[in-house]
């Protein structure tokens, strides 16, 4: 089909207009000159219409439009007292307390915006229609005509699927409340929270029934096994003190197995005689339906024949909002000095810490298996004091944790991720200082292999994702760390590559990273491989 007018039409309307050129039969040629008009008036030809469609010859037709004259903008009329200054902002860059102005192309579309800006404070049913269009000599003047029809607030809520999900989830971690405007987007958003709980899933959209007083949502819900689990153990005999040793790692993760949404892990890693580490935590949250919610946790650390620390941890968390946690609590240190003989210069000590702590959190999630997590931010501080033969000291902890994931289409992502922890005190031990290095750190580095009173790492990886399983990603890390019982100030980097795939286990995460520091440089027999699978049960 070939289109022709009373005017010359450009290459670029052409382009816009873009004409389907072959047709099965009569029936779909007229209908694509009727879709011609549609676009012809979304582009400012309001006055086109078709002259006539004539037979070229048996396998072409002409058809003949009058154009008419191009209208650039509409100069839109309103009544302030529905629209706000800002919410006309949002759509319109020019505009007065009296009128706003769209260009032609994108009205449509900004008309509709406004419309949704109005249906999230509630109205649902809510409409906007252009009345008095009157041509003017390069654009075209409307008066905007709202209907707000009834505000409708949330009344109720059901679940569907899984009738024993636990419902305050709904309320505190995806902020769905009753009696709270309705709002159809933010709906959206929440049924996206509950698909990154891990216990539960959505098998589809929430649906709302609208009854003359009443608003309920309906949430399609089906419990998801998230029991996670991921371990070798390995048993080996000490050459010198002919005992049983453990080596190899586990890690058990229990989720939601009483419908509460409660939480047990359980993790444990040793490396032969060098060091290992234990840790248990358990999690119930919003206790008797409110916000607030208590955790508990006990974790061991044993270096060699040097020390041994125990941390235990008891807190009472408050959820603020759908991504935001306050928490507060006691936490408390004891660490025993393994050694049988005094060393000259050794700085291992026994002593006993307490402290008080208080920290908040955000979270921000996405819609992705491989990568829920979008934003994360921990702060916490440690308020309390050190015992040590016989004398206290004042101490304060500060530990910062913040990540992003960077999304620049749907393969290609940028992931940053900042951790930094300072101890404040007078005097040092080596045994309460922090420990980090390997694949939750620092990789290119031994696990827990490097002691700091102050460190900063920061982990950057850019990820191309070949499909929804499947990416591959860089790894550049950089770290700065001071030991004030060493007298240790230095700076680490390292760089490798990884990969990570969703299998029928669960997810296999391989990094290979080569670590170096100021005074040690590279070697590629120091490359370290770091593998992590995730199965769940």
């Amino acid at each position: 089909m070939e289109i022709s007018a009373e005017q010359p039409i450009s290459e670029e309307l052409k382009d816009s207009l873009s004409t389907t050129q072959t047709f099965k039969d009569y029936n779909s040629l007229k209908n694509e000159v009727d879709i011609i008009q549609q676009k012809l008036e979304r582009l400012g030809y309001i006055e086109n219409r078709l002259e006539k469609l004539t037979k070229q010859n048996d396998s072409t037709y002409l058809a003949n439009y009058f154009f008419g004259k191009k209208h650039l903008y509409i100069k839109v009329y309103y009544d302030n007292t529905y629209f706000t200054e800002k919410e006309i902002q949002k759509i319109a860059t020019e505009s007065t307390d009296t009128y706003f102005i769209l260009p032609f192309e994108t009205a449509e579309v900004s008309l509709q915006k406004l419309n949704t800006l109005k249906t999230e404070e509630g109205n649902a049913f809510a409409t906007l229609s252009l009345t008095n269009l009157k041509p003017e000599e390069n654009h075209l003047s409307a008066t905007l005509k709202f209907d707000s029809g009834k505000k409708r607030t949330l009344d109720s809520l059901v679940v569907k699927g899984y009738e024993k999900f636990p419902k305050s989830f709904l309320k505190y971690y995806a902020g769905v409340k009753t009696g709270k405007t309705f709002s159809k987007e933010k709906l959206k958003e929440q049924n996206i929270s509950i698909n990154n709980l891990g216990f539960a899933r959505t098998t589809k959209a929430p649906e709302v029934l609208f009854r003359k007083e009443t608003t309920t949502a309906y949430f399609y819900i089906e419990k998801q096994n998230n029991n996670l689990f991921d371990g070798i153990l390995g048993f080996a005999t000490d050459e010198e003190t002919q005992k049983l040793q453990f080596n190899g790692y586990l890690n058990l993760e229990l989720n939601n197995n009483l419908n509460y949404g409660e939480q047990l892990l359980i993790n444990y890693k040793a490396d032969g005689s060098d060091q290992q580490n234990f840790r248990v935590k358990a999690t119930l949250p919003y206790l008797f339906k409110t916000p607030f919610g208590i955790s508990a946790e006990l974790k061991i650390f044993k270096r060699d024949s040097t020390f041994v620390t125990t941390e235990q941890q008891a807190r009472i968390n408050y959820q603020i909002n759908p991504v935001s946690t306050a928490y507060a609590g006691y936490k408390a240190y004891e660490s025993s000095n393994l050694l049988d003989e005094v060393v000259v210069g050794n700085t291992v000590e026994d002593f006993n810490s307490r402290f008080f702590i208080a920290g908040s959190s955000f979270l921000k999630l996405q819609d992705d298996t491989l990568f829920p997590v979008k934003t994360e931010l921990t702060i916490e501080t440690e308020t309390g004091e050190r015992e040590l033969e016989g004398m206290t000291e004042n101490q304060f902890k500060l530990l910062v944790t913040a990540s992003t994931i960077f999304n620049l289409n749907y393969s290609n992502s940028i992931f940053i991720k900042n951790n930094t922890n300072i101890l404040f005190s007078e005097t040092y031990i080596v045994n309460e200082l922090f420990r980090f290095g390997g694949i939750n750190s620092i990789r290119g580095f031994n696990e827990n292999s490097i002691d700091a009173s102050l460190l900063s790492t920061l982990n950057t990886e850019y990820r191309y994702r070949f499909n929804k399983g499947l990416y591959i990603h860089s790894i550049i890390d950089f770290g700065y760390f001071q030991n004030q019982v060493l007298g240790l100030k230095q700076s680490l980097y390292s760089a490798g590559i990884g990969i990570g795939l969703q299998t029928k286990a669960g997810v296999l995460k391989l990094n290979i990273a080569n670590g170096i520091s100021d005074d040690q440089d590279f070697n590629f027999s120091n490359t370290k491989i770091h593998i992590s699978l995730t199965s769940m049960f």
